[in-house]
């Protein structure tokens, strides 16, 4: 499927919060409302490290996104890119929409001279580790939380 990937845009907020809700559904999470009302005003004005991507299909429906976060690293003179949210709709599923948001990913952190970009998911989420281990590295390290 082509799709173009952009820098998420004001006219994508009905649409971006559809694929974000299904995305925190997909992982069977809660984010409450002002959360996700201030991480939409911080992507949509690329505010506090945070920048939005979208993938378009050809009639313009946006099919997928891309949320990442710009931090320091106490392990480097540059920032890092974490690409915290990366969802595509499960109608196009396997036909290029993630791969494409990655690669912009990646494109966007070269932009900005960062050293590392990363993401994790969780280890069940298989058919995303599928793609995940054609255009990343699996790292050793496991993730603890409070």
């Amino acid at each position: 499927m082509p799709v173009v990937v952009r820098p998420v845009d004001v006219k994508d907020e009905a649409r971006w919060r559809e694929l974000f809700d299904a995305y925190i559904e997909f992982y069977k999470e809660t984010v409450p409302q002002a959360i996700k009302d201030s991480t939409w005003q911080r992507i949509a004005a690329a505010e506090d490290g945070m920048a939005g991507l979208v993938a378009i299909d050809e009639t313009g429906l946006v099919v997928g996104i891309a949320n990442v976060v710009f931090h320091r690293s106490t392990w480097s003179a540059t920032h890092y890119c974490y690409l915290e949210d990366l969802f595509a709709d499960p109608s196009v599923r396997g036909q290029g929409v993630g791969r494409a948001l990655i690669e912009a990913t990646y494109a966007l952190a070269d932009a900005r001279g960062v050293c590392r970009t990363y993401w994790a998911t969780q280890e069940t989420n298989a058919t995303a580790r599928k793609l995940y281990d054609r255009v990343g590295e699996l790292t050793p390290f496991v993730q603890y939380r409070r």
